[in-house]
Parts: C-alpha cells; structure tokens; sequence
C-alpha cells in the first residue's frame, strides 16, 4: 500500500517497489511507474495502484462425473498482474487519495474471474469420465488441463493478468462414495493382514515344535546317556567286584598253597618222629612216656585213673616187658 503524506494543497505519495502507480488528471493519465514517488494535488488527480508481486489463491471445485458422483478438486493457482495498465483500465484499482487505501477489492475481482474459469475447466473435466476413472488418473491430467487453459484463456488476457502456477493437492469423491471405494483395498490388504499374521502364527507354531522336538530330542539323548552312564557304571562295579573276588581268590589260593605246605611239612615231620618212634622198644617207649609226663606232672592239677585204665596199662607194661625179654633171649 501507497504511503501518502499530506502538505496543505498539495500531497506526497511513495510507492513500494512492488507497486505500479498510475497517476490521472482530468482524464488523461499524467504519470505510470513501478515504485514511484511523486507529488501531486488531491483535488484533480486519481490515484491508481496495481501490485505486481506473485499472488496465490485457494481453488475448490465441487463437480460431478459421468456416472453422476460428487467429485471435490482442490489445490492452489499463482497469478499477477502482467500488464498493470490493462489491468487498471479494466478493474477498479483506484486508491484514496487522503491514506492510499484502495477503494474497491480489485484482488478479490481478479480471483473470483480465475477461479470461475477453472472452476469450468474442472467440472467440464468431471462430466467426462467416470469417478473411477478421474480417481485412477489422478490429479496430473487435470492439472495439465488447468495450466494450459488458464495461460492461454483471453478474459484473463484482456485484464492484463498471467497465471503462473497450478498446484493441486488431491481429487477426491464423496465421503460415502471413498469409503464404499476403499472397501475393496481395505479388504484386501485386511486379508493380507490376515495372511501375514496367520502365517506369523504357524511360523511361531512351527518354531514352538521345533523347540519341543528339539527338547524331546534333548530328554531321549539324555535318557540314552544315562542308560550308558549306568550300564558303564554296572559294568565297572562289575569289573571291580570280579577284580575283588580274583584277588580274594589268589589270596585265598596263596594262602591255601601257604597252609598247604605248612601242614605237609608237619605232616612230613610228624611221619618222621612216627617212623622214629615205630622201631623203638616198648620199654624205651615207656621211658619216654614216663618221661615226658614228668616233665609235665606239675601243670596236672587233677587226674583220674580207673581199675581199667590201670589194668590195661599193667597189662600193656607186661606185654611189652615179654617182649623184650623175648628179643634178649634170641
């Protein structure tokens, strides 16, 4: 906006360098430039201003398709003024000559122009094809369209405006029409959903008897090891059991041998003392009888001898005194 400052009759007006000023007095136009300063007198002059920086505007177009569905268009359009004294001559641009305001709302009159003409442009689009079908296609057909129509379109042309851009964000149908169209793809992606989680599910359930396989594995392997560690450990208490008894054995074998020839050699002697013995006389016998109980009468602390014993012990002494003197004799 024009900065203007007051001096009596007359004023001063500085424009920013973004500004066309167009100055008129009785009719005729006196002086036009982009950010001008200049002096002039409120009572014959006209003061227009035209911006000439890039401008943006919303667009929402609310169409129907062929097959008669609410279609929504929105999305941005870029534009300014090309030519500023066209624009001034066709659109009301006239600022107050006391605080530079404008008058009029010129910007709201260009966009209202734009945004009728690509308002057409979409729903004659929309009246072409099906929802499906705009849906499919996307927002770049449309987009191409508006940028080719809106450039080369002469109302704007005569106004002296350009548009420099077309941004649209998204087409889109009614919100009962998407959700009736996003079931399909819902349901499918839901059935893969559902296959992914069926198939993380046997997944785990494969894993699961793997584990437990692997344990059962584990438990039988064990179990053998065990059988092993048991039956090495019978055979080992059995080896040591066998090793015990042979060496019991060779003991009581060595032992045996060593009895074995104590009593043969008592046996030996005692045939010999016999042998020594058995050539001997009775009397001589008798002696030595006699004298080995001396040699022990005094351990006998009671003895007992009966008529018989006594009779057979004379009967004996005779005997053997016979006998000798039957060997003295011959």
């Amino acid at each position: 906006m024009a900065t203007i400052t007051n001096f009596g009759p007359i004023a001063r007006l500085r424009a920013d360098a973004s500004q066309h000023v167009l100055r008129y007095s009785n009719g005729q136009l006196r002086q036009s430039g982009r950010g001008l300063v200049l002096w002039f007198m409120p009572d014959n002059s006209s003061l227009a201003e035209v911006p000439l920086d890039d401008r943006e505007m919303a667009l929402f177009v609310k169409g129907r398709s062929a097959d008669f569905q609410d279609v929504n268009l929105q999305g941005v359009i870029g534009w300014r003024v090309r030519e500023p004294e066209r624009a001034a001559d066709r659109i009301d641009f006239t600022i107050d000559v006391r605080d530079g305001r404008w008058k009029s709302r010129p910007l709201d009159s260009i966009q209202t122009r734009i945004s009728g003409i690509a308002s057409q442009i979409a729903l004659d689009h929309f009246a072409k094809a099906s929802v499906r079908a705009l849906l499919d296609a996307g927002i770049d057909a449309i987009r191409e369209q508006l940028d080719k129509a809106l450039t080369a379109d002469p109302a704007l042309t005569e106004i002296g405006v350009q548009v420099v851009s077309v941004r649209l964000s998204n087409i889109t149908p009614s919100s009962e029409l998407e959700r009736a169209l996003q079931t399909p793809t819902f349901e499918a992606l839901q059935q893969k959903a559902d296959e992914a989680t069926f198939e993380r599910r046997a997944l785990a359930v494969e894993k699961e008897r793997a584990i437990s396989e692997n344990e059962l594995s584990t438990k039988v392997e064990l179990a053998r090891r065990e059988k092993m560690l048991i039956a090495q450990e019978a055979a080992n208490e059995r080896d040591r059991a066998t090793g015990a008894a042979e060496t019991e054995l060779i003991a009581a074998n060595a032992e045996a041998n060593r009895i074995r020839e104590i009593e043969g050699a008592k046996a030996e002697a005692e045939r010999i003392h016999m042998e020594v013995y058995r050539d001997l006389s009775p009397d001589v016998l008798l002696g030595l009888a006699a004298r080995d109980f001396a040699a022990k009468v005094d351990r006998i602390e009671h003895l007992n001898v009966t008529p018989d014993l006594l009779a057979s012990v004379v009967q004996q002494f005779n005997g053997a005194r016979g006998a000798s003197a039957a060997r003295i004799e011959s």
